[in-house]
């Protein structure tokens, strides 16, 4: 099964639900991710055992796993390639050496809830960078008890000519329009046996030819789960809940840049896909701002 944010069919308004395979069930009770996320683990597996009637999916339009005053943050350099690839494309290697092992790990915000684009949705490139690439991570969802409640999968759009220009631009390497994409889906903690063994894999299309595909696994993160929350949760509350991608252990080669129209797939076991086409600049993204103000996002 699947937690999912969708337009309900009756009055077009968002409606929270559990999604399994080609159904649909409104949850009882519940109106938004953020009351949802506010529970302690045991009432939320709970209320998600309390389904309303049950209805086809399809047709269905899904909305990104996140709302209120949700957020996305990411853990950096969390995997060995990760750190290779920062220090490839950097002017200053040791940084990224050093915070691969250090104690405390490399977090930064991603996006708030608003911002973020959801399977079937474009990505975004900025128009000012020239080489980006997609980010594949296993993004751990948390309630706001800190308490580990779900996986879903998470694309950490990345300029690398911005970052490796200096790792204090990452916020302009990894804030922008499009930077955020989320698969519609939340797979239950209760239903993932082994989060740290879960095969991930990058496929990029363009013009309909496979031009990059890799493959990576969770059992290569160097942190654990639970400590990246902990660390997360220290100085900050999180009252509708957060998403933290836990970092990427696939980069393509510096000789790779993603264009205009590339589709790119995302595919987690036991977690779910994700799916989005690229676009250039902020303007392809505008619907964010009016949706959420007309509050059908």
């Amino acid at each position: 099964m699947h937690l999912v944010r969708y337009l309900s069919p009756v009055d077009g308004r968002p409606a929270v639900g559990v999604r399994t395979g080609d159904s649909l069930s409104q949850l009882v009770g519940v109106n938004t991710f953020a009351e949802l996320l506010q529970l302690p683990l045991d009432e939320l597996q709970s209320v998600v055992s309390k389904l309303g009637v049950e209805e086809p999916a399809a047709g269905v339009k899904f909305l990104p796993p996140l709302d209120g005053r949700g957020e996305v943050w990411c853990a950096g350099v969390t995997y060995e390639r990760s750190r290779g690839a920062r220090m490839e494309e950097s002017t200053e290697q040791s940084v990224y050496d050093k915070v691969y092992s250090a104690d405390r790990p490399e977090l930064f915000q991603k996006a708030p809830a608003w911002r973020v684009v959801v399977d079937g949705e474009p990505v975004g490139i900025r128009s000012d960078s020239g080489h980006d690439v997609p980010e594949p991570e296993l993004a751990v969802v948390a309630n706001s008890h800190g308490e580990i409640v779900g996986f879903t999968v998470c694309n950490d759009m990345s300029s690398r000519s911005i970052e490796g220009v200096n790792p204090l631009y990452v916020p302009q390497a990894k804030l922008f329009a499009g930077g955020c994409s989320l698969a519609s889906g939340i797979r239950p903690v209760w239903e993932v046996a082994d989060p740290k063994n879960l095969g991930i894999r990058l496929v990029i299309e363009r013009d309909g030819a496979e031009v990059f595909a890799d493959t990576t696994s969770t059992a290569k993160l160097v942190r654990e789960l639970q400590d990246l929350i902990d660390v997360l949760f220290l100085p900050n509350d999180f009252p509708d809940g957060v998403i933290l991608a836990t970092g990427t252990g696939i980069v393509p080669e510096l000789d790779f840049a993603l264009a205009e129209g590339d589709v790119i797939t995302i595919t987690i076991d036991e977690v779910g896909t994700l799916t989005n086409t690229v676009a250039v600049g902020r303007e392809p993204f505008a619907f964010l701002a009016t949706d959420n103000l007309e509050g059908t996002r």
